[in-house]
């Protein structure tokens, strides 16, 4: 299989601060890792000891959370990619709107899989909050969401 690569180049913005620029490769490198590499030891190795607030309430807190829904979907999808489409940062927040598929032959297709705003808050080189939202893009992936929801994980709250 083709590893999907995020394209930080492509995407960097010409007014982003030299500090931005290195908390937009922080998050680069937590995605590209986690989400299309499936490198969950390497996760695990650099940001586990890491603070990590989670606002996805089907997610427990800490990056052992995020590791245990996101290796379990891999698993269940080994296609599953994560296709950066913009990147927004303004101050310690960095934005990623993404495309998200499980199969290799939606890759690329704008009718197929997930619709995603991400928000992950980098204080000192560390990222210590996430939020998201997600939207299911066609029919089987609405479904899906709604036979795995409904289980709060955390208290922190969407906001």
């Amino acid at each position: 299989m083709e590893t999907l690569q995020i394209e930080l180049k492509k995407l960097s913005r010409p007014n982003w601060t030299s500090e931005e620029y290195r908390k937009v490769e922080t998050v680069v490198d937590f995605v590209q890792n986690l989400m299309n590499d499936h490198n969950f030891d390497y996760i695990q190795e650099h940001y586990g000891a890491n603070p990590y607030k989670q606002h996805n309430q089907s997610m427990k807190d800490g990056i052992e959370g995020v590791l245990e829904v996101v290796s379990a979907f891999a698993k269940r999808y080994p296609d599953y990619t994560y296709d950066v489409k913009h990147i927004y940062v303004d101050g310690d927040f960095v934005h990623f709107h993404s495309h998200v598929t499980n199969n290799l032959k939606h890759r690329g297709n704008p009718k197929k899989g997930l619709n995603i705003m991400d928000v992950w808050k980098v204080e000192d080189g560390i990222i210590t909050e996430h939020w998201d939202a997600v939207q299911a893009i066609h029919g089987s992936m609405r479904f899906l969401f709604w036979l795995i929801g409904g289980k709060f994980n955390n208290g922190n709250g969407y906001f």
